[in-house]
Formats: C-alpha cells, sequence, structure tokens
C-alpha cells in the first residue's frame, strides 16, 4: 500500500481542522489545493492522521522487536514517536537489544507523542436532540443545574449566537448548514435548517463546508451567515434567505453588524474587509488595506472599525474614508482577535506572539502590553459595564483565553493580571462574560465548558462534553449558556440559579 501527495495533503489538512486550527487549515488548503483532489472527504474518519501515524509507530516496534527469524526479541519496551521516524536509532535500538540485555531498563522508558488522536472519550451518554437532563451528582460537574442537549448536526458545530430579541439560538456547523433553534420554557422545538447550497460542492467532494461565523443583528430581524465558499447570506428569524453576498474572493472569516444595523462587515482570507449597506445589499465600500488573511473586525462606532490579521497589523477604518485613519504595530505575530471595550474608546488584541494589548486611538503605541501567557493567546472579552451590571462601578475587565490552558483576567486602571484561572486542562478558545458581568465562561479543548466568579475566581459550575469547545456564548437575559462541541452537538446549560 502506498499514499499519494494528494492523500497526505488531505490528512494533514483533516487534523489541521480537527485540532482547531481553522486559520492554518484555511491556508494550507488553499496552498495545497485541496479542493482539486479527488478524495471523498466523506470516508476519510476523524482521527486519521494519528492513527496511520500510530499504526506505523506499531508497525516499526514490531519489526523492531523481532528476531532475524521471525522469533520475538526478549523484550516488550515501545517506541517513542521520534524512534520510528529516524531509522538509525531503531538499528541501533535493534543491536543494543540483542547485543546487551541489561540495557532494556533504559530503553524501557515509554515516551507519550502530544498529539491529539482526533478522538474524546464520553463521559455523558447523550441521547436525543432536545433531552433535558440533570446534572446532580454527574463526575466533575459542580452544583446543580440542568443541561439541553441539541443534536441535528452532522459535522463539528463552530458558532453560535443568540437572537437578541427573542429565544432562538444559531448555530453554524461544518456540514455546510445553520440551524435555528427555538427555545422556551417548554423545551427545545424543531430546528430551521439553513442550508448553504454552493456549485462547487457538487463537483468537489471533499470541500470544506464550514459555517464559519454568524451574528444576530441588534433587534433581531436578520441572521448573517459567513460560509467557507466566501459568500455571505442574510436570513430572517423564520429561515428564510433574504439575500446572498459574493463580493469576497475566499473563506469569510469574521462577520459583524454594526448597533444601527444599516451596515454589515465582513473579512477573510482574501485580505479585505467589506462593508454592506443592508437597505440595498449592496457593497458600501471594500478595504484592502492588509497584506495577508484578514482574521477579525469589530466594529467602534457605527461608522469605524478595527480589524487585523497574519500581517501582525491592525488598522481602524471609517467609511467614507480611502485610507486606514490609523494603524496600530507592535505584535510581532499574527494578531488573532480585536474587540472594543463597551464605549468604544480602547481596542484589546491578542496574537500569537503570546500577548496581549490594549490601544488608543489617542496614541501610536500600545496603552497595556499584557504578558503572562505562556502559548498563543486565541480570543479575548471585555466585561461589561453600566448600570445594568451586578456592580455599576466595577473595573473595566478584560479576559484573555490561550492555548496554555489558562484564562486570565486583566484590570485596565493599572494592566495588571488580577486572575488566572487554571483549571482547564487544554488549550481555551472561547470565553464570554455574563450581561451582568457577575461571571465568566469558557470552553476548552478539554470538553469542559467552565463558569467562574468575576469577583473571586471561583469556579462554581463545570459542564463537561463528549467533544471539543469550539464557542461558548451567554444569552442576552443571561438565563442560559450555549456551548458549541467537535461532536455534532450544543449544550445549553440553565444557569438561573448559579
Amino acid at each position: 500500500m502506498s499514499m499519494s501527495s494528494d492523500e497526505v495533503n488531505f490528512l494533514v489538512y483533516r487534523y489541521l481542522q480537527e485540532s482547531g486550527f481553522q486559520h492554518s487549515a484555511f491556508t494550507f488548503g488553499v496552498e495545497s489545493h485541496i479542493d482539486q483532489s479527488n478524495i471523498n472527504g466523506s470516508v476519510v474518519p476523524p482521527g486519521a492522521l494519528v492513527s496511520i501515524i500510530q499504526k506505523g509507530v506499531q508497525y516499526v516496534e514490531a519489526e523492531v522487536a523481532l528476531n532475524e527469524d521471525g522469533t520475538l526479541l526478549d523484550d516488550s519496551s515501545e517506541l517513542a514517536l521520534i524512534d520510528a521516524v529516524l531509522p538509525d536509532i531503531v538499528a541501533t535500538k535493534h543491536s543494543l537489544l540483542q547485543n546487551s540485555r541489561s540495557m532494556k531498563p533504559e530503553f524501557g522508558i515509554k515516551q507519550e507523542s502530544n498529539l491529539d488522536d482526533g478522538h474524546f472519550s464520553h463521559e455523558l451518554n447523550y441521547k436525543s436532540h432536545g433531552e433535558v437532563m440533570d446534572l446532580d451528582g454527574a463526575a466533575n460537574d459542580v452544583g446543580n443545574h440542568r443541561a439541553t442537549i441539541l443534536t441535528g448536526h452532522e459535522s463539528e458545530v463552530f458558532v453560535c449566537s443568540w437572537n437578541p430579541s427573542q429565544d432562538l439560538l444559531a448555530s453554524g456547523s461544518g456540514d455546510s448548514t445553520a440551524r435555528l433553534w427555538p427555545i422556551s420554557e417548554s423545551g427545545i422545538g424543531s430546528p430551521i435548517v439553513l442550508q448553504h447550497h454552493f456549485k462547487e460542492l457538487e463537483n468537489h467532494k471533499n470541500m470544506p463546508r464550514d459555517v464559519t461565523s454568524l451574528e444576530w443583528n441588534n433587534d433581531g430581524t436578520l441572521l448573517a451567515t459567513a460560509f467557507y465558499d466566501g459568500q455571505a447570506r442574510i436570513w430572517n428569524p423564520e429561515g428564510e434567505l433574504v439575500r446572498l453576498l459574493s463580493d469576497h474572493k475566499g473563506p469569510i472569516f469574521s462577520i459583524k453588524w454594526n448597533k444601527k444595523g444599516n451596515y454589515l462587515l465582513s473579512a477573510g482570507v482574501d485580505k479585505t474587509a467589506i462593508v454592506w449597506d443592508s437597505n440595498n445589499w449592496e457593497v458600501k465600500q471594500q478595504f484592502g488595506f492588509h497584506q495577508a488573511p484578514t482574521l477579525d473586525v469589530d466594529w467602534q462606532n457605527n461608522n469605524s472599525f478595527a480589524s487585523c490579521s497574519t500581517d501582525k497589523i491592525i488598522h481602524i477604518c471609517k467609511i467614507g474614508v480611502d485610507k486606514p485613519i490609523k494603524s496600530f504595530q507592535g505584535h510581532t505575530s499574527e494578531v488573532n482577535a480585536i474587540k472594543w471595550d463597551p464605549s468604544g474608546s480602547l481596542l484589546a488584541s491578542c496574537s500569537d506572539d503570546l500577548s496581549s494589548k490594549v490601544w488608543s486611538t489617542k496614541q501610536d503605541s500600545w496603552v497595556f502590553d499584557l504578558q503572562g501567557h505562556k502559548k498563543e493567546i486565541y480570543t479575548i472579552a471585555w466585561s461589561p459595564t453600566g448600570p445594568t451590571t451586578a456592580s455599576p462601578n466595577a473595573p473595566l475587565l478584560l479576559a484573555s483565553a490561550s492555548y496554555d490552558t489558562s484564562v486570565k483576567l486583566w484590570e485596565l486602571e493599572r494592566g495588571n493580571c488580577i486572575m488566572s484561572l487554571t483549571k482547564h486542562q487544554e488549550l481555551v478558545c472561547s470565553v464570554t462574560f455574563s450581561p451582568d458581568g457577575k461571571y465568566l465562561a469558557s470552553g476548552s479543548y478539554d470538553r469542559a465548558l467552565n463558569v467562574w466568579s468575576t469577583q473571586t475566581g471561583t469556579l462554581v459550575h463545570s459542564f463537561h462534553g463528549n467533544g471539543a469547545i469550539f464557542e461558548v456564548q451567554w444569552s442576552p437575559r443571561g438565563d442560559k449558556l450555549a456551548a458549541c462541541f467537535s461532536d455534532n452537538t450544543l449544550c445549553v446549560l440553565d444557569v438561573r440559579n448559579l
């Protein structure tokens, strides 16, 4: 049996996707022309790359453990991954095993690879869509709360967004659909399926089918979804397609409404950000200032926004102005996410350079350089402020989530880290504050949805699902918490009695 370069490329691409490296997967897929291969991705099982590597290691182990006559060497030690790919080491080990039994202990140490095997163990046995589960007494879960598991998606669920005016949750998946889940006190209604049809999907069965971003407008009358095909789609709450927006030349990474709802902003791999006028759905303005894929955008107000990129630069742009009104440089690696604080006066950014930074349009350099994480920082979130919060005069906080498994809380009067939340076991890729600011929720690849007190840093609730968590979102009223899982499900927690 042999493998072609196309097959190897596809396995690497799938591994990057399954491991959560979405940006890397997009870039690798484009450069290796994944969409032009004839591989049927639907028949490739999860974790295929690591499974093949593991089987290869086992084969080499078996080869090393046999004498020339086929009998088993008097040794049961295991190879590390590095042994399997370095034949000189294998030969040396073989020779040592044959010539000196006294060396067995030295070569009998088991080393574990840090590769994710693409599978997740099941702690809880979920059943049909919409089933309510009482978590009292469940292992590793704190408190007595109820979880509803939403099933129906046929691939990983990457993103979700709560409708701000009704109990309606939107979700986006790798199965080429978004779904609208009506949620009430009496239960979960049947979801409305929003199909993202695209002719290229018919020609290339293995082409990614990810809904990459979605968001409701401020009054909940329109949902915008972004798809891997580079098109944005506008839907109403009844699931009817209102408009198809097709000016991007590649996958869209981020899509955001301004507060007024008259403009929609999208950005992606084609290095541009586009502002669409919701009155006629024409392009209001296209901004092409980045030199590499644009990873995130965020509105400062109804007319100005920030964008960030793998080119390490942040631009502040304004509708009607043909150049950035401000550009920030200081990160030394790609900038993964940006967020304006509730007042629109401070912009936070996070990067693969292990830092978060806080910027102000009133100065050229950063206001704060927040150092402390030991690995890449995936995302950030600001605490809410104002009279509706639990403590209207509480200090403004910034939460950062990192690949180092921790979440850090920073106060922005002096730029100090006031809490480091370290209960997660794997990378943390989503954080969200409750609307009253009393709690922070975090989702991790360790399958845990954790809820923390922002006053004490105490872990007040922890729910463990059956897959890695890609995103967590608090409902506008603060009574529900949603999480998106890699096992094709969503979880909605009742958090009224934390």
